[in-house]
């Protein structure tokens, strides 16, 4: 009988409960039905209340399912799954080997194919790539074998435990971390590794209270043995012509002091630096920021109008070769950053492609090769544009978005929104537990170490015992016709002052001695 009682009772209590979700759910709808038809500014919800606010939720999913269910491997953009899935198996140090054939097509336009050799180098003939020395003329010059390393990501726009990782991930690596342009901060020296230190049009982390660059400032970063070159961003790949931004919300009472910035305000740096407004003042900055610190000091664009950089170059015959910029990242039109002008993004700049054998083939025609080194930086993820990269002749290879899929990232385009579901790009505590650095920064160094040894399978297979051997020679990219033609005909090598005999008048034969009042 108590049973009976009781389970009536439990019936009753649930039954009320049922009405009461339906009866709230029932008010909610009418609500927002009112809302709907009463409202002005959407269409859709107008015409169609209530069901026309799915739309939106439709809308603002969709790029999840066709990332999981409808995309092919190879379909997706900026990054598609076959590329990020490499990434991911690199990074856990996995078996990188496929079965079955490769699902890429090589028939479009654009598509990048390497000359195998008939006698591929053995392995126990190789050898790891050779060292490369940036800023012969400096006091502190730089000197590393590793031509691959980690692109400018800013404390800010990465949350702390992603930089940390990737600090600790370059120093088990032996490659550097470019700070990007948002400062130095702790968890960038964390690991101890090399550092690029980059200053942005907005100076920070090298500025004065009047927002102007420091001199104390640099002397102070030069004194750190971690921080081995300058980097000045005139502009990047995803925003040429537009400065940094980092929302309000990701501005915290440490971001700020980082970077000499209010707490809380929009950090947006100017699109240009105020004191660079012509190739000598970029040169006389590059001088001054070399004499100050006594380390290289170079210069990060993306490629668009060409003009300017004949007139650097012309202006360097006239300085000296000791003048000139130590090294230039060239970055791509379609380089990624974590938020930018969609205008910008789509249509502005040119893509690697077309701009690193253009920028190489300029230096090597002043017999300046040799000595303003090339950093080629843009959606470089795989071996294979690794590989492409240093044929066309880059000295190294920057990466940023690659690295950030190493830490986990999957693509979920929330890197301006502080909802970064993987904690990567978020300060958001909750979303950044997620993030050990400790097991990512194992990840960071096995995607380096992987990537730079199937870089070299690309290279034994040619018959070059180490990446920095391989050619354009070495290259086809297939045409519209469908057919390949050899890299060295659509973009020749061209023959250096010093190779045709004469002299050239940008280039001495070893670095002068360099004194320092």
């Amino acid at each position: 009988m108590f049973d009976d009682v009781f389970a009536l009772k439990l019936l009753t209590i649930l039954v009320l409960i049922f009405v009461t979700l339906i009866g709230v759910g029932l008010l909610t709808v009418a609500a927002m039905y009112v809302v709907d038809v009463t409202q002005r500014k959407h269409t859709i919800r107008r015409n169609y209340p209530v069901i026309g606010r799915f739309r939106y939720w439709f809308e603002h999913l969709g790029e999840f399912f066709r990332q999981y269910f409808f995309a092919m491997d190879r379909e997706e953009m900026p990054f598609n799954r076959a590329e990020r899935a490499w990434v991911y198996r690199a990074a856990k140090n996995l078996d990188l080997n496929l079965a079955f054939g490769s699902t890429r097509d090589l028939n479009p336009s654009g598509t990048v194919l390497f000359l195998n050799s008939a006698f591929p180098t053995l392995e126990q003939d190789a050898a790891i790539p050779s060292a490369v020395t940036v800023g012969p003329y400096c006091r502190h010059p730089y000197t590393t074998s590793a031509f691959f390393h980690i692109s400018g990501m800013s404390y800010g726009a990465l949350s702390a435990p992603a930089v940390r990782a990737l600090s600790r991930g370059a120093a088990k690596a032996g490659c550097w971390l470019n700070t990007g342009e948002g400062g130095l901060s702790p968890f960038h020296e964390e690991g101890g590794g090399d550092l690029v230190f980059q200053l942005g049009t907005a100076k920070y982390g090298a500025r004065d209270l009047d927002g102007k660059l420091s001199d104390e400032k640099l002397i102070q970063l030069s004194a750190k043995e971690s921080v081995k070159m300058f980097e000045i961003k005139l502009s990047q790949g995803a925003k040429p012509g537009k400065g940094g931004i980092l929302p309000a919300e990701k501005v915290s009472a440490e971001i700020a002091a980082i970077r000499g910035i209010p707490e809380g305000h929009p950090s947006i740096s100017p699109n240009g630096h105020p004191d660079i407004r012509s190739v000598d003042d970029l040169l006389d900055m590059i001088d001054h920021i070399r004499q100050v610190t006594g380390k290289p000091v170079g210069f990060k664009t993306v490629l668009g109008d060409k003009q300017w950089l004949r007139d650097m170059v012309a202006a360097i015959r006239i300085r000296g070769v000791d003048r000139a910029p130590d090294f230039i990242t060239l970055d791509s039109a379609d380089g990624g950053t974590g938020a930018a002008p969609q205008p910008l993004m789509d249509y502005v700049g040119l893509p690697l492609k077309e701009s690193l054998p253009w920028l190489c083939n300029l230096l090597s025609e002043a017999g300046l090769k040799e000595r303003v080194r090339v950093i080629a930086s843009g959606k470089l993820i795989n071996p294979s544009m690794v590989a492409w990269a240093i044929a066309c002749g880059a000295d190294f290879v920057t990466s940023a978005r690659g690295f950030m899929f190493s830490l986990g990232c999957i693509q979920a385009m929330q890197c301006h929104k502080n909802t970064c579901p993987t904690g990567v790009t978020t300060h958001d505590p909750k979303l950044q537990r997620g993030l050990d650095p400790t097991d990512k920064a194992e990840r960071v160094a096995h995607y380096q170490r992987n990537l730079t040894y199937s870089v070299g399978l690309i290279a034994h297979a040619c018959g070059v015992p180490e990446p920095r051997l391989l050619r354009r020679h070495h290259v086809h990219m297939v045409l519209q016709s469908g057919l390949s033609q050899p890299l060295n005909e659509l973009y020749p090598e061209p023959i250096t002052l010093i190779e045709n005999g004469e002299d050239s008048p940008a280039l001495d034969s070893k670095p002068k001695e360099v004194t320092h009042e």
